[in-house]
């Protein structure tokens, strides 16, 4: 191997490993919701009392429908809320025992959360960011 090939070669690795490393730190979660819903922004709070089910209507007034995404479900509650998801399942068990709310809906992956969010207006759900698309509009960022 030439000089010239092994300094190619070690350019293009350290370039790869540069733009693989910003790529991690970019990662996020975004909470997203349909455009024309009213929100602009949503404040951390505002969020936990959502998927919590301590607030029912988004903060336009619209109803709220809650939606999990199975896949993430672990790492949003952890950067939400510093919960573990056996402490959200807890919750949500106490909850429906006391007929009081509903967990959020489940669903299997963030293509059908997109999907649900970007065709119904009080959908709000979560995503990770780099997913997100114009169907959607993020409302909080949440870093993990």
């Amino acid at each position: 191997m030439t000089p010239a090939i092994r300094t190619f070669i070690r350019r293009g690795l350290a370039l790869w490993l540069a733009l693989g490393c910003a790529c991690c730190w970019a990662t996020g979660i975004a909470v997203i919701v349909n455009p024309a819903s009213g929100v602009d922004s949503l404040s951390r709070e505002e969020v936990s009392h959502l998927f919590l089910g301590r607030i029912k209507n988004l903060s336009s007034g619209l109803s709220a429908v809650v939606i999990d995404t199975l896949p993430q479900r672990e790492a949003f509650y952890q950067a939400l809320l510093g919960r573990g998801i056996t402490e959200i399942d807890a919750y949500w068990a106490r909850l429906r025992f006391s007929g009081r709310t509903q967990p959020p809906l489940r669903l299997g992956d963030a293509n059908a959360v997109l999907e649900r969010v970007a065709h119904e207006r009080g959908a709000i759900g979560y995503v990770d960011s780099a997913l997100v698309d114009r169907r959607v509009k993020t409302v909080l960022r949440l870093d993990y």
